[in-house]
């Protein structure tokens, strides 16, 4: 791993402000090296000029200066006139996890069109946050009057589509099911770090089901680097590593994953996944004895 790419996330995660295109932009260097993010930085800057515009425009043609009217203005730039949209046909590929691609290409999966719609939307004057929901990311606006805590709530990948209450749980529904009750709670603004931990899940996820474990094992480096107490990462660097035939940094992070886990309460799925480990572990070891 490129110890400049993992500095450059950490920089760009702990940035002032809340932008979080300089983060996504290093993201997509996994897959584009020489990925010259100055250039789409600019285009964002652009795109939040002429969504300004849009939305003054719209303003002064309805006479409605309201949150909900400058979210209809800021739709009608951003999915009518720039005509950005969800890719259904190729959800899995792992150009949509890529804030260069979605922008040359203007599609992408949730997280990345709602990243758009959030770096587009703060540089044209609005206020709106990304939304962690399970399975599906959204954006929120703040609240307005009377409209409860949650504030107003837009799904990017459905062209800014306006969700209540009820969309939300049934989304929640066709997601995961039953494994997690719906809470206001999930509604919540979601913090940066988190963000970028969520877009870098996507892509390791996609890069493993490809079995490209070199990018997959890039991806476990820049998730510790965010997270370092994240023990699943530690595990999964350790297990790409073994895939790669990496012996020594296979040995080195899933002996310490043993180790660190250990420590706490296990249920009987743990101790059958460390069971499993420690054979890895035992593999390793038999195999480092043989070249000696």
């Amino acid at each position: 791993m490129r110890k400049g790419l993992v500095d450059a996330l950490i920089a760009a995660s702990n940035a002032s402000g809340t932008g979080l295109a300089q983060a996504a932009l290093v993201i997509s260097r996994i897959e584009y090296p020489r990925l010259d993010a100055s250039a789409y930085l600019a285009r964002l800057d652009g795109m939040g000029d002429a969504a300004r515009r849009r939305i003054e425009q719209h303003v002064d043609e309805t006479g409605d200066g309201s949150t909900l009217s400058c979210i209809k203005g800021f739709n009608a730039y951003l999915f009518d006139e720039q005509r950005f949209v969800g890719n259904r046909d190729r959800y899995e590929d792992p150009r949509n996890n890529c804030l260069n691609e979605v922008l040359d290409r203007r599609t992408g999966i949730p997280i990345t069109l709602s990243v758009v719609y959030m770096e587009v939307g703060r540089r044209a004057g609005l206020q709106v946050d990304g939304v962690n929901f399970p399975g599906h990311f959204l954006v929120r606006f703040p609240e307005p009057a009377g409209r409860g805590p949650r504030g107003l709530i837009v799904d990017p990948f459905h062209a800014g589509a306006l969700l209540s209450e009820r969309d939300c749980r049934m989304l929640l529904q066709g997601h995961v099911g039953s494994e997690v009750a719906f809470s206001k709670s999930l509604l919540a603004p979601a913090t940066r770090p988190q963000i970028i931990v969520r877009m870098l899940l996507n892509l390791k996820r996609i890069y493993v089901h490809m079995r490209s474990f070199p990018q997959a094992r890039d991806i476990t480096e820049l998730l510790l680097a965010v997270t370092p107490s994240a023990l699943s990462e530690l595990r999964d660097r350790g297990l790409l590593a073994y895939h790669l035939n990496d012996i020594t940094g296979a040995l080195r992070d899933l002996q310490t994953y043993l180790k660190l886990a250990g420590m706490g309460e296990m249920d009987r799925e743990t101790r059958e996944e460390h069971q499993q480990i420690w054979e890895h572990v035992k593999t390793l070891r038999r195999r480092v004895a043989a070249l000696n």
